[in-house]
């Protein structure tokens, strides 16, 4: 790149925080959903309608019109949609899912990103809810948090998981772990795609998660075929497994932590039991465009929810396991084409064996 270039490249990262906030906050006033229901509407009547004055309106919808989301006749001076008209209703819901957590759990905390990456702890939350520790800990304590985080990782979990489980084996009547089950949604998961006679799925996760974990397998029918053990991985993970599940986890974690992780559930299972790990990645070419996990997952683990960790390499986790005893079976990425566009995560599924 040129000078120049770099110094675009420098104006899209500038104006790409007020972009997001203003598309937001049409979202959020409902100015799409009255011109949904009354297209070619001034900017007057948009703005009775939505409870904001019109001239603020009007200038929130410049930016749309630039972008072709929204349509203007300056001869009637109304606006309509234009290619939001075309975004099927479930496609939208998914894109505010994600937006929604990046206002709530992100956007607020990145002000301190610096500071976060300078002591590996999440400044931005002790700041703004005075609570220390995780992002994972505080949406306990936090009902916003946890609103918005959770629906969005239920929602990433219930479209990811016929992909993962179409691909892994897991053997009849195997005594699966889900690790870091959360409430135990994964497991439930489990047991549907995989259901063999005497197949028994645990979710293991923190003790608060239990009465919700079990509530939700009783709501699901599944009660006889799953159960929950409470405790910390980093204390000790549950043994004589022959399928552990690790799923939206690793990523949380540098390689110290990751290594103590995988060197765990090497302990977990018997020789010739099987890991199984679902994790966002990074190209082994990092300048490739079309994975925007490089994107996000940077600032967003390090300064909205551990302080610490992010993606790896498909190749360096590969390794790592390699290097805790594990023969590493498949190895493969999710395809671009198989991503809804506004999607952010590329996750890869990595199966291995205890081979020690």
């Amino acid at each position: 790149m040129t000078p120049d270039d770099v110094l675009g490249r420098f104006r899209e990262y500038m104006v790409g925080p007020t972009r997001f906030a203003t598309l937001m906050s049409c979202f959020e006033l409902g100015i799409f959903d009255v011109l949904r229901e009354r297209p070619d509407s001034t900017a007057v009547e948009l703005g009775a309608a939505v409870g904001a004055k019109p001239d603020a309106v009007e200038q929130l919808l410049f930016l749309m019109v630039k972008e072709g989301f929204v349509a203007f006749d300056s001869d009637s001076r109304g606006y309509c949609l234009g290619a939001l008209a075309g975004v099927a209703e479930a496609d939208l819901g998914r894109a505010r899912t994600y937006m929604n957590m990046i206002k709530v759990v992100a956007l607020r905390q990145m002000f301190y990103l610096t500071e976060s990456a300078r002591t590996g702890t999440l400044v931005g939350l002790q700041e703004l809810y005075g609570a220390d520790g995780t992002l994972y800990q505080a949406v306990a304590e936090h009902d916003d948090l946890r609103q918005s985080w959770a629906t969005l990782m239920d929602a990433v979990t219930a479209r990811i998981d016929p992909w993962f489980f179409d691909t892994i084996d897991v053997p009849p009547g195997a005594q699966v772990l889900d690790l870091a089950g959360n409430t135990g949604l994964g497991a439930i998961h489990a047991y549907r795609h995989k259901a063999s006679p005497g197949l028994r799925v645990t979710t293991f996760d923190l003790p608060p998660k239990e009465a919700e974990c079990l509530a939700n397998f009783e709501a699901h029918g599944v009660a006889e075929h799953c159960s929950f053990i409470g405790g910390d991985v980093f204390e000790g993970i549950p043994e004589g497994f022959d399928v552990v599940l690790i799923k939206h986890f690793l990523d949380m974690f540098d390689k110290d932590d990751v290594v103590r992780i995988v060197e765990g559930v090497a302990k977990s299972l018997h020789v010739g039991g099987q890991v199984h790990i679902m994790v966002p990645v990074y190209p082994e070419n990092i300048e490739d465009s079309d994975n925007y996990n490089v994107d996000f997952f940077p600032a967003f683990f390090i300064g909205a929810t551990m302080g610490q960790g992010g993606p790896q390499k498909l190749s360096t986790y590969t390794t790592w396991l390699e290097e805790c005893g594990f023969e590493v079976t498949k190895a493969i990425t999710k395809g671009s084409n198989d991503i809804p566009p506004d999607v952010i995560p590329v996750q890869a599924i990595i199966s291995a064996t205890k081979v020690a």
